[in-house]
């Protein structure tokens, strides 16, 4: 019964095979194997048009790499109060980008509400040199609450950063996940938005180590080369990360192991509403599950081998738990068995 985290899973045995299948003979080094470029073309025949792609090794680095190529001295970038990249990068962003701030940004369900998002974007007019300058705005998608923003959502978000002439990016470290969720496509959910850059995740839906940034305009790709290069993750072996991705995409492998996800995490949801001690904190609609149990109903699942963590109560919440209550999240992944999550209903 493990729901700490979509990282927790392994490798799906097809991006194993495909790693052994491509770990003998010679490739040429550092992306320009045929292989990087095969799947290079991959990626804009997903996206239905031209984009540069840039392979990394974590969700941390394309989300970095992503906000310091748009960066500019005072620069401000918006986000989420709850974002990943402003609660858990440890100042990576900030870092890589020589000391861009990240102003939260609130909104309900893990999203950025619109009218906040342009009145924080208000509070630092061009004229005003000392409180800094607007950079970018930046959205995940799925949520760190679990829940998707619809495309009228991203239209709304596009909306205010165009207004603003700021670039947008997506944080898709669970992009596979909401894509399935919403039923549309990746070109539907990203450039079609107004979203400008990508990094988009495969390591949480079966990938053993393989993340990417996405540039929408490949004009714009020169400066990434020697971004991505100084921030030492231009891996000189990238055919290892092309051959998780080869295999990732082949069949729509990717797609069908975010459904299983995000059908593990439904159920588990079904399951918690019909429960007469648990209840859920809100509805998921990826693969994040968030519930509200008795603090001793926890600890007991917690010995019988049950693994997920304790979660920060919003504020919106709050009044809701009893003392003895807790807020918990609850990730499943493409190795997530039904049995493991009947299991734990029963229990809860």
């Amino acid at each position: 019964m493990i729901f700490s985290s979509d990282n927790w899973a392994g490798a799906h045995p097809a991006i194993a095979e495909s790693l052994m299948a491509h770990a003998g003979g010679y490739a040429s080094a550092y992306g320009t194997s045929e292989l990087d470029r095969k799947v290079e073309k991959k990626f804009s025949e997903i996206f239905q048009r031209d984009v540069a792609v840039f392979f990394v090794g974590t969700g941390t680095a394309a989300n970095s790499l992503a906000l310091s190529s748009v960066n500019r001295a005072g620069g401000v970038v918006f986000c989420h109060r709850e974002a990943h990249v402003n609660v858990d990068e440890c100042g990576a962003p900030e870092f890589f980008s020589h000391g861009a701030r990240l102003c939260p940004v609130d909104g309900a369900s893990g999203k950025m509400n619109t009218s906040r998002l342009e009145a924080e974007i208000r509070r630092f007019p061009a004229e005003f040199i000392h409180g800094g300058r607007p950079m970018a705005v930046t959205l995940t998608q799925a949520t760190e609450s679990g829940t998707v923003y619809s495309l009228a959502e991203i239209d709304a978000i596009a909306a205010v950063a165009k207004s603003h002439k700021l670039p947008l990016h997506m944080d898709g470290a669970r992009f596979a996940n909401a894509l399935v969720s919403l039923g549309t496509t990746p070109a539907e959910m990203t450039w079609k938005r107004g979203i400008d850059l990508l990094s988009f995740g495969g390591t949480k839906n079966g990938c053993w180590c393989a993340e990417a940034l996405i540039l929408f305009d490949p004009s714009k790709a020169q400066e990434m080369h020697f971004l991505r290069k100084r921030a030492a993750q231009l891996f000189s072996k990238s055919r290892f990360i092309a051959a998780q991705f080869d295999a990732y995409f082949s069949g729509d492998l990717w797609l069908n192991l975010a459904r299983h996800a995000n059908a593990m995490a439904a159920r588990l949801a079904d399951g918690i509403s019909a429960s007469a001690r648990s209840r859920l904190a809100w509805s998921p609609e990826a693969n994040e599950v968030f519930v509200i149990l008795k603090q001793d109903v926890a600890s007991k699942l917690q010995q019988q081998g049950a693994v997920f963590y304790d979660w920060h109560v919003p504020d919106h919440l709050a009044d809701s738990l009893a003392g003895d209550e807790g807020l918990y999240r609850l990730v499943t992944s493409f190795a997530t068995r039904s049995q493991d999550v009947d299991r734990f209903v029963e229990a809860c």
